[in-house]
């Protein structure tokens, strides 16, 4: 169960550090507004992370209970999915570019409520969720729905720390990724790495 958890953890570290327009929003806001901005930001995205949670955590308890064979089809879908964006991350660019012009200046509820939204209303997040998380089950006595919320809890709580820190060292992080080029292949290829060695555990 532990190694399970620990595994859990270190895939969602390595997805919480490679760049995306979560966590370079957060980073632009904190540049240009100031750390308690890039704050507001990402609490409101890890809030937006719990209604992903419940539905995954309810919707998938549901289908284990009723249907084991459904179950298998959801695994080979989120084995595919991960595939599929590990195929889209190795196409795309590795240069990491965030611009700050034309950032609009909020008060850190409007951030809240933009980072909320933001996660909730992204229908990528609930497929990733979907995808991710069931791989994970930790044990075969503890409730399917009580799992859900503590791989949950742990992916908010493990991503609220990078991003956090995001947030909290905004300028220097962006002079360390404009002052080392190659720390964008690094990262894409961490990426890459990730969704494949998940996808290779589901089809295991």
């Amino acid at each position: 169960m532990i190694e399970t958890l620990i595994s859990f953890m270190l895939a969602t570290l390595a997805l919480a550090v490679s760049p995306g327009p979560d966590n370079i929003f957060v980073l632009t806001q904190s540049i240009v507004n100031g750390k308690k901005y890039g704050l507001a930001t990402v609490y409101g995205l890890m809030t937006g992370c719990i209604i992903h949670t419940t539905l995954i955590a309810f919707g998938v308890s549901e289908i284990i209970k009723r249907n084991e064979n459904l179950f298998f089809t959801i695994k080979l879908f989120g084995a595919g999915y991960l595939l599929y964006l590990a195929y889209q991350v190795f196409k795309s660019n590795s240069d990491i570019v965030f611009s700050t012009d034309n950032v609009q200046q909020k008060t850190t509820l409007q951030l809240f409520k933009t980072g909320f939204w933001m996660n909730v209303l992204n229908p990528k997040v609930t497929i990733f969720f979907l995808a991710f998380f069931p791989q994970f089950l930790f044990s075969e006595e503890v409730s399917t729905v009580i799992q859900f919320y503590v791989l949950g809890g742990l992916f908010i709580l493990v991503s609220f720390i990078v991003f956090s820190s995001i947030a909290l060292l905004a300028g220097s992080v962006s002079n360390f990724i404009k002052e080392n080029k190659k720390a964008g292949v690094f990262l894409k290829w961490l990426q890459i790495v990730v969704f494949l060695g998940i996808a290779f555990l589901i089809l295991k």
